[in-house]
């Protein structure tokens, strides 16, 4: 931090414990002040000989400063006391001669012309700045504080009272997290007046303090003396507001809230950081699929290793530290080997395997997918080319945004020289979900490639079976939630034989993964399941080890063929 804004934020604290003092006790200070002066301006005055030499200017001073503080009354009540002192003070303090009254007349005439003018001056001068303060407090468009409104005010109570009887500052940043749609469907209009509904709902709520517009889709609830229990009450009270349709344009809408929340507990907070720590417990919120979260000192642990990560990831790419392991699938009619997975696998530079969970889900979030899913791709061709045989590799949603990788996906497929057959893209239907028109679009480009689509993790994501008839797929993978327990559970069989049956029913061909027991291989195939995969034949291996483990396996694929 430079010493620029240190000194800044100095200034701002000083100018928020001032602010933060009782009203009476700043006017008191003042008056003090101005009494002070005026003694000590009569004091210098008589001393120095009197109101014949130019020193009863020096009066002008406490005028002045009284037209700054307290305007056009406070500069003219001001200037009548000093011209009274003055008239006072003799004319000549040795010989005694005292003033004519034409003399101190002029004089009281002329505090009051410049302390009157000066007085006119500096009070339009604290209108224009009032009116220019409001102006930059309030949000134009809905006519509530603003962000700077926020931080003054946050800071005022900070330094005012930080903690009372164990209780503090408590701050609440609310997400509607559905406002884009309504901006699109009913315009901007529509949207702020969402949120100036939303605030008189949510302003209601006990302790509130100021509700804020933090950004356009953003408010901020500024709650004054709270501890963390009803902090969280309030939060549950917020959350059920928002629960409730509110009429907007005529139109009920249910508003989605996502909370964070923070408070200065156990240190010396400023308004930024609470404010940053309450936006890191909402994105914390949102990535839960949460109502509410309040800050945890891990969430910036998390984060910062998360960026740590992503750059580790980056020089890993450069460095070769990625590789393709593969997991085989077996023809559950004949228990031949019909193909492989790709999963992509980290070793560090001790040697060590990190697990995939541990950085896809960060990965797949930023641009780093890319980069990640063009090395799987190449990964992917140079298997096939070398062992033959078909290679599922999987894909993002936002993979199937990316117009250059799907072109480079069909030139890299061209120049390896392989069959598109070998090659299947495996894709969620939760990615599939978020946004069906363009992966229908993605989809249908990647099919005139030659290449395979299949659906994976089938029957666990919330979609309709409606979009199977309508996306150019050819196969589907069921989630190994449908496996697991396979053999116990009568209801899991039909369950299984439902999902199974959907797929022939397409023409599609049906993987099970996760499969674990010979049980389990034997039920499915018994089923009509034309795939399987899991650790019962092997876990992921290089490519190597896949080669040596394929020899042993066609030597004994009887015997788990029986």
């Amino acid at each position: 931090m430079s010493g620029g804004l240190r000194r800044l934020q100095r200034e701002l604290l000083f100018i928020a414990r001032w602010r933060a003092w009782p009203t009476p006790a700043r006017h008191a200070l003042r008056v003090a002040g101005l009494v002070m002066l005026l003694a000590a301006g009569a004091m210098i005055v008589y001393l120095t000989g009197g109101t014949r030499f130019a020193y009863p200017y020096l009066m002008l001073i406490p005028v002045l400063l009284a037209a700054a503080w307290y305007g056009l009354p406070g500069a003219l009540l001001t200037a009548v006391v000093a011209g009274l002192l003055m008239a006072a003070t003799p004319l000549n303090v040795l010989t005694g001669e005292q003033q004519e009254p034409l003399n101190w007349l002029i004089r009281l005439a002329l505090y009051l012309l410049i302390g009157g003018f000066a007085g006119w001056l500096f009070s339009r001068l604290l209108q224009i700045h009032a009116e220019r303060d409001a102006a930059a407090r309030t949000d134009p468009r809905v006519g509530l504080p603003n962000q700077v409104a926020l931080e003054e005010d946050l800071a005022g109570l900070l330094a005012r009272m930080p903690r009372r009887d164990g209780k503090t500052v408590g701050l609440i940043l609310i997400r509607i997290s559905d406002i884009g749609e309504i901006l699109e469907a009913m315009g901007a209009d529509a949207s702020d007046a969402l949120m100036i509904a939303m605030s008189q709902r949510l302003g209601h709520q006990e302790l509130v303090q100021g509700i804020y517009r933090f950004s356009g889709a953003e408010l901020v609830v500024l709650l004054w003396p709270i501890d963390r229990d009803g902090l969280e009450r309030v939060a549950e009270h917020l959350v059920a507001a928002g629960e409730e349709n509110l009429t907007v344009q005529g139109i009920p809408i249910r508003a989605q809230l996502v909370l964070g929340s923070s408070m200065p507990l156990g240190k010396e907070a400023g308004p930024g950081e609470l404010i940053r720590e309450a936006r890191i417990a909402l994105l914390a919120a949102s990535e839960k699929q949460r109502s509410h979260c309040h800050y945890s000192p891990d969430f910036t642990r998390r984060t910062v290793e998360t960026i740590k990560l992503i750059a580790r990831v980056r020089r890993g790419l450069e460095a070769g530290e990625f590789e393709l392991h593969y997991q085989p699938k077996l023809r559950l009619s004949d228990g031949q080997i019909c193909g492989c997975e790709g999963l992509i696998r980290w070793r560090d530079d001790r040697g060590e395997l990190i697990s995939p969970a541990m950085f896809m889900p960060k990965v797949e979030s930023t641009t780093l997918i890319a980069p990640v899913t063009r090395f799987v791709i190449r990964e992917a061709c140079r298997y096939a080319e070398r062992f033959g045989g078909a290679v599922s590799i999987n894909v993002s949603a936002h993979n199937l945004q990316d117009k250059a990788l799907l072109g480079y996906l069909e030139s890299l497929v061209e120049q390896s020289g392989i069959h598109p057959w070998q090659l299947e893209v495996e894709i969620t239907e939760t990615a599939l979900m978020q946004d069906m028109v363009a992966a229908k679009q993605a989809l249908e480009r990647i099919r005139s490639f030659g290449i395979g689509v299949s659906i994976d993790d089938f029957g666990t994501g919330f979609a309709s079976f409606e979009y199977l008839r309508h996306l150019p797929i050819t196969g589907l993978k069921i989630d190994r939630a449908f496996v697991s327990g396979l053999e116990d559970d009568e209801r899991l069989r039909k369950l299984m034989t439902c999902l199974i049956d959907v797929g022939h029913a397409l023409d599609l061909l049906v993987t099970a993964e996760g499969v674990e027991t010979q049980a389990q291989h034997r039920i499915l195939r018994e089923l009509g399941c034309d795939q399987a995969q899991g650790f019962l034949y092997t876990k992921a291996l290089p490519a190597e080890e896949l080669t040596a483990w394929r020899r042993s396996h066609e030597q004994r694929a009887g015997s788990i063929h029986s």
